[in-house]
């Protein structure tokens, strides 16, 4: 029993066992997760991402320079064409360099726990690299505003996220101005409401709060104001968030029933810090984690269990990640959860090898599978249940993935020992029979690879 908790942790909990490391958890399984739970763990930096021009004050500084060159000098069309592509390859490096950081920070890290749970909050408040400015810096944002925040206060993480450039930029919140203001007269501009309303419907509330579209705007107008700042900027910095009184829409905003008085820049802050304490924040955040590891239809015992410890604690995320560890309903022997085509090839990497697992086209990779990282489809996220995932081209896809797999893997790696190495017990006997019983080696990997304990957590 020790040892399936120790493989329950490592594949569930977190992000699939190395070599060793069911045996490492199986002593004191729960405590193993636990002692992941400290604010160093989820965080990393990456020298290979120092000098690309990773921002976005940059990458605006180049197009400015090309789009003025454009208009003052006679148009060669292979001039433009070649500094267009000069400019879009630059900015595809800086996104292949942020998935290969992040892909081997998860494939690597001992703290496998501390990656999921550093991994969940980054699509809770998902930010998406659409076009160039977002590729430029999507990476910058789950690195500075999500992980070094995610065993803090979740009013911390809110704000951090809330207000960091690459949110502002994602939902065009830099470009609202507040309706009454001489600025909205001047540029013909207006109030935006995209980051107020999915701070309402995906990252406090939810949906099911009661909020109304007068709560949306008025909190659109709170954050008027809170743009972002490219002058000045050294070539290794990001753009800065700054506070413009000019563009914020004056007077006192009403949000869910309560007042806050006219505060410059501290009125948005101050209606996030209630949100980020609202018992429907924490219903909310609760059944997100209780889907995320027990089950899609999440139980209301656990759902309430957490829901107490975000309340009690105010949003404590470190007590939350410890509640989460000590549901009893999360060690179950069975399998609820399908692993997404990220967490697959994660726990596959861990097990056998980035090469081996990927192959040195990760994009691609990624791209066959439907998640290319940083790339969700809207500000929801990715989808957390099986249905999203499990079609029946989804699943031609991941067979695919399989057979190339097990053609790479080390010939000294028999089907028996890397379900032994990334299973252990988990792996049921049906599966162990039908692998036993493969007509080669590669088949067999194959097979293993495909298994319903391998493919779910």
């Amino acid at each position: 029993m020790s040892k399936l908790q120790g493989a329950i942790a490592t594949a569930r909990f977190g992000m699939g066992a190395r070599p060793g490391e069911i045996a490492a958890a199986a002593s004191d399984a729960r405590g193993y997760l636990l002692s992941q739970v400290r604010p160093d763990a989820a965080a990393y930096t990456d020298p290979s991402l120092r000098g690309r021009g990773e921002t976005y004050a940059e990458w605006a500084k180049i197009y400015q320079q090309r789009r003025r060159r454009e208009a003052v000098e006679p148009v060669d069309p292979e001039a433009v064409r070649e500094m267009r592509n000069m400019t879009a390859n630059g900015i595809r490096g800086v996104l292949q360099a942020e998935i290969a950081a992040r892909l081997k920070f998860a494939t690597t890290t001992p703290d496998g726990f501390a990656e999921r749970w550093a991994r969940f909050w980054a699509n809770h408040f998902s930010v998406s690299a659409r076009n160039a400015q977002m590729i430029s810096i999507v990476g910058s944002f789950e690195r500075e505003a999500v992980r070094p925040h995610v065993f803090g206060r979740f009013g911390t993480l809110l704000a951090k996220s809330t207000f960091h450039p690459t949110m502002l930029v994602y939902l065009d919140a830099y470009r609202s101005v507040g309706p009454s203001t001489t600025m909205a007269k001047r540029r013909g501009a207006g109030l935006n409401e995209n980051l107020a309303r999915e701070v309402l419907e995906l990252h406090t509330v939810g949906v099911h709060a009661g909020y109304s579209q007068g709560d949306v705007i008025e909190l659109a107008k709170a954050l008027t104001g809170w743009t972002l700042d490219l002058r000045n900027q050294d070539p290794q910095s990001r753009a800065n968030t700054v506070f413009q009184p000019i563009l914020h829409e004056p007077g006192a905003r009403m949000v869910m029933g309560k007042r806050y008085a006219e505060a410059g820049g501290e009125q948005a802050a101050a209606v996030l810090a209630d949100l980020a304490v609202h018992p429907s924040t924490a219903r909310h955040v609760a059944t997100k984690l209780v889907r995320h590891f027990v089950a899609d239809q999440p139980p209301e015992a656990a759902i309430a269990r957490l829901e107490r410890v975000f309340l009690d604690t105010e949003g404590d995320l470190a007590a939350l990640a410890s509640a989460v560890i000590r549901l009893d309903a999360a060690w179950s022997p069975e399998l609820h959860k399908l692993k997404t085509p990220d967490e697959l090839l994660i726990s596959a990497s861990r097990a056998v090898g980035v090469e081996a697992a990927g192959g040195r086209d990760m994009r691609a990779l990624y791209d066959s599978l439907g998640q290319r990282p940083y790339s969700a489809p809207s500000p929801q996220g990715w989808p957390d249940d099986a249905a999203s995932w499990s079609g029946p081209d989804a699943v031609m896809k991941r067979l695919e993935w399989a057979n190339l797999v097990s053609r790479r893997m080390s010939r000294d790696l028999t089907p028996a020992s890397f379900l032994d190495a990334a299973l252990g017990p988990m792996a049921g006997e049906r599966t162990r029979l039908a692998v036993s019983r493969a007509e080669s080696t590669e088949q067999g990997l194959t097979l293993a690879l495909m298994s319903p304990e391998f493919q779910r957590r």
